[in-house]
């Protein structure tokens, strides 16, 4: 009997996002995606510190921030674009099959990112293939580069691979989401107050404690409570919850983002 590459089958396998996702990380060789971190919070001493995630969040375009992380992780080292079938893009953004016109969805939500000077998109006349180039991610419209971390419109945050392939990206909606970065953004224990969120993110108190209180339920960060002097609150104190990143969800310092796994 002769060997059968495992690898093929009789009738076609199942294509889904999930595979698709895993198929991607593998080719790009990293265990994490870098994100600079004025893509959730501009610069200090900008006068408006919001960022383009604000867009997402208060747009509710969480196909668009699904897109926009994957593009993320598939950028090569060679600067070159991703050239991907549409139907390709579709399984990687997680457009279900039982979409109308899966390629439409892609290309609007590719317009919806390019408006955004967060990318650029080129798809030659007649054909399926699309080519998506990045551009930083602060929406100037800079062209992107890899960020290495030596100045702080530089530095990065760094979402592991590990939390597509727990299948946590299933789990979090998109005020979750949000939170994981922006708790991936800041240094280990810090405090997110509600009420400061409107003027430091551009999103809603309410966007943040659902946030905060999905990815503690996930498992995806810990809190620790203290308490602050407050002498003319009636307690004389506040009560404050700091968060910060389980380990798995904060890799080791010091990994350049090209970095084989």
């Amino acid at each position: 009997m002769e060997d059968t590459n495992p690898e093929e089958a009789s009738v076609p396998p199942e294509a889904t996002t999930r595979d698709a996702r895993l198929a991607l990380f593998k080719r790009v060789k990293r265990t994490f995606v870098p994100i600079r971190k004025t893509f959730v919070q501009a610069e200090r001493g900008k006068e408006c510190r919001h960022a383009p995630l604000k867009d997402f969040i208060v747009k509710r375009n969480r196909r668009g921030l699904d897109a926009y992380l994957m593009t993320l992780a598939s950028y090569a080292d060679d600067g070159q674009p991703t050239r991907l079938h549409s139907a390709a893009w579709a399984r990687l953004i997680g457009i279900p099959e039982s979409t109308k016109s899966p390629g439409t969805a892609v290309t609007r939500t590719f317009e919806w990112l390019e408006a955004r000077s967060l990318l650029t998109v080129d798809r030659a006349r007649g054909s399926q293939y699309i080519s998506v180039s990045l551009l930083r991610e602060d929406g100037s419209g800079e062209p992107y580069s890899r960020p290495k971390g030596a100045s702080e419109g530089e530095r990065f945050l760094k979402l592991p691979h590990a939390f597509w392939e727990k299948g946590f990206d299933q789990k979090v909606d998109l005020p979750g989401l949000a939170m994981l970065l922006t708790v991936a953004r800041e240094k280990p224990w810090k405090d997110f107050p509600a009420e400061k969120a409107p003027d430091w993110y551009g999103w809603s108190a309410d966007t943040t404690e659902r946030g905060l209180q999905q990815i503690l339920n996930l498992g995806l960060v810990e809190r620790e409570e203290t308490f602050r002097s407050e002498p003319l609150s009636p307690l004389g104190y506040t009560r404050v919850h700091k968060y910060d990143l389980v380990d798995w969800m904060r890799p080791a310092p010091g990994k350049n983002p090209g970095a084989a796994a």
